[in-house]
């Protein structure tokens, strides 16, 4: 059963969302990495290739000819065949229609109203059906 993480009080969803990429990179776990839309899929594409001056994150988009071959993918669009499905950051207000053939999902919630109460709601869905569920508060020890 796919084991749901909740990551709230997120300031930057791009930037944590691309460090949760390196951190997944570093264990070579492979990742998807779900936008709100085109122009936030391409806004973390950029922000992958920008985040360290020593890092390398290999990524692409979804379309991409090297999809197959690269751990990390970014896309807004779940209606596209994956290569992967071993874990899903979701930056979208909305539960990912594929979320269940994750084996894990991390839900990243903004400081902002209206994306907390989506990211609670999503929150009440998943626990309604029983997903094993976490909960980390960014700034909190």
């Amino acid at each position: 059963m796919t084991r749901i993480d909740f990551h709230t009080n997120i300031p930057d969803k791009l930037s944590y969302a691309c460090r949760l990429a390196r951190k997944a990179w570093s264990t070579r776990a492979r990742l998807v990495l779900l936008a709100e839309d085109a122009a936030q899929a391409a806004a973390l594409n950029d922000a992958l290739w920008t985040l360290s001056e020593t890092d390398f994150i290999p990524h692409v988009l979804a379309d991409d000819p090297l999809a197959e071959q690269t751990p990390i993918i970014v896309t807004d669009r779940e209606d596209v065949a994956l290569p992967h499905y071993e874990m899903l950051v979701n930056l979208t207000r909305r539960t990912p229609s594929t979320f269940s053939r994750f084996a894990r999902v991390f839900e990243i919630i903004s400081t902002d109203e209206q994306d907390a109460a989506a990211g609670r709601q999503r929150y009440v869905a998943y626990k309604k059906q029983s997903y094993p569920l976490t909960h980390f508060v960014a700034g909190q020890s």
